[in-house]
Parts: structure tokens; sequence; C-alpha cells
């Protein structure tokens, strides 16, 4: 299998290289690819190719990142087109929900304040799961997507395409208890925001986010 991440937090050492090591064991055993248009300044992450531009791939999966859909910049355009066209399983995780729901016509603002946070997001069918939150901008229309889950502060917390096999969530699945630590160790996050993403309370991953085991 080979896994494409479109890496945008790569020059994090936490949310970048331990957030995609913790993305990827949820996969097959695969070949990663990690394409990130924003930098060329990036951790070592040890793991993976780096490449120059999106390669073929059996999935695909957009990160979280600290660029705003709403601040849009020219590399944006790069990430669209590839939402657009791919026809593998794509998978969005925060800006990625956000930018994949720009991509098909919805509408993304930015709120006057963070949400960093642990949260229950309830599904339409009828099951929730707590899941860790770190955002400032909200999907409040999500275009051709089916809003498939909602939290309490975040009404469009998960959607699906109707037709292709596209998955995203506004939260963080791979934020567990060692991601979070080790953001904590290398000054990604402070002991404030660490104590308020209470690992013990969360029931979900990336398996469980996007149907992995399914």
């Amino acid at each position: 299998m080979r896994l494409l991440i479109v890496d945008l937090l790569a020059e994090r050492e936490a949310f970048g290289r331990e957030g995609v090591r913790e993305i990827v064991r949820h996969f097959l055993p695969c070949d990663v690819y990690l394409w990130s248009p924003h930098t060329e300044s990036r951790v070592e992450y040890g793991y993976g190719t780096v490449v120059e531009e999106p390669v073929a791939a059996d999935a695909v999966v957009i990160t979280g990142s600290r660029r705003n859909v709403t601040m849009w910049e020219p590399w944006m355009d790069d990430v669209v087109e590839l939402i657009q066209t791919v026809n593998v399983p794509l998978y969005g995780i925060c800006f990625g929900h956000q930018i994949i729901a720009h991509a098909f016509g919805g509408r993304i603002v930015r709120k006057p304040t963070d949400s960093h946070f642990v949260a229950e997001v309830k599904k339409r069918d009828g099951t929730s799961v707590v899941a860790s939150f770190a955002h400032q901008e909200h999907v409040i229309d999500a275009g051709e997507l089916n809003v498939v889950a909602s939290a309490k502060h975040c009404e469009i917390a998960a959607c699906e395409h109707p037709d292709r096999p596209i998955y995203t969530v506004q939260y963080h699945p791979e934020a567990v208890a060692e991601v979070l630590d080790a953001a904590l160790l290398c000054g990604d996050m402070n002991q404030d925001e660490r104590e308020a993403f209470d690992d013990q309370r969360l029931t979900t991953n990336v398996s469980i986010a996007f149907n992995l085991d399914d």
C-alpha cells in the first residue's frame, strides 16, 4: 500500500513527526510519502519519503495545519486540485476537513476564540466519541459533503462525500496520549494546554474516526 500524507505540520516535532507516525500506524503496512507544499523547512522524521509533488497512492491523508483556509495562500490551490482529482480514499483532519469542504463548495469562518479541549462528538447514527479539538476556524457550510457528526461547539464536526470515498473530521484523532506528551516535552504545547487535553476521556483514534477496521 502507498500512503500519501499531505503533511502540513512538517515543521513541528510532535504534531508533525509524531502525529503523522500515529496516523500511519492505523493503515496497512505501507510505503509513506510526505508532501508539504506549505514549507521547505521540515523536521527530520526518520521515516517516509519526502516528495515535491503528489505521487500515485492508494490513500491520501490531509493533516492539520497552522495555516488557515480563510487566509488563503497559493499552495492551497495545489491541495484543492489534488482533492478534486484524487480517486482513492481521501481523509481530512482539522485543516484537512476544512479545505476539503472548501474544495466542494463549502464555507469556512474564523471564530473569535480558539477551541482547544476534549469534547463529545455525536454521530448522526446515534453513537458518540470523545475527541481532541484544536482549531479556530469552523466549517459552517459543508457544500457537497454530507454532515455525519456534530459537537456542542462545532455543528459540522465530521463529513463524508455522498459518492466518493472522502471522509473528514474537524477533531484530531491522532492526538492520543503519546502525541500529547511529546508535544509537551518538545514545547509544542504548554502545561495548561496539555492538562486541557484529558486523554483519559478519549474514546476515538484514527481507525475509529475513519472506520478503517470495517
